[in-house]
């Protein structure tokens, strides 16, 4: 066999290597469930992500941000004692509530943290969500050690 006809197969190897990490022959990420939560924003509000690990590949993913009272944020979130009183604050509030979710979703769906866009006007959930899943993967990683 010539060196050319070697050099795409090295290629090919090395490349699944990259793409699939194995640690010692064991998975990157220890298999189970984590949770990881982000520091609080001006506001005193905070996100929590759930992790599950499979494999020792992301399988799934939760994420919540709570307000500084604790409650989540969903469908009530930007409104003032049930209401709305400013339908933009409300719209800007639940673009957020939505981004959250897509972020799960992505994250979810890909197995990979670097795939996750952050929305505009939804910045402040992209950096807690990042900060929540590696917290909750740093876990998942020191176990698999």
């Amino acid at each position: 066999m010539n060196e050319r006809k070697l050099y795409p197969a090295c290629l090919l190897i090395i490349s699944a290597f990259l793409l699939f990490p194995v640690s010692c022959g064991k998975h990157v990420y220890e298999d189970g469930v984590y949770t990881g939560k982000s520091g609080t924003d001006d506001r005193g509000a905070w996100g929590e992500a759930v992790i599950t690990i499979k494999d020792g590949r992301i399988a799934g993913c939760q994420f919540t941000t709570l307000q500084k009272d604790g409650t989540v944020k969903g469908e009530d979130y930007g409104k003032v004692n049930g209401e709305i009183s400013n339908q933009d604050f409300y719209n800007k509030a639940q673009l957020a509530v939505r981004a959250m979710s897509q972020y799960a979703q992505t994250l979810s769906e890909t197995g990979d943290l670097n795939s996750v866009d952050a929305v505009s006007g939804a910045t402040i959930a992209y950096n807690q969500f990042v900060e929540a899943v590696d917290a909750a993967l740093s876990q998942a990683l020191e176990k698999a050690k």
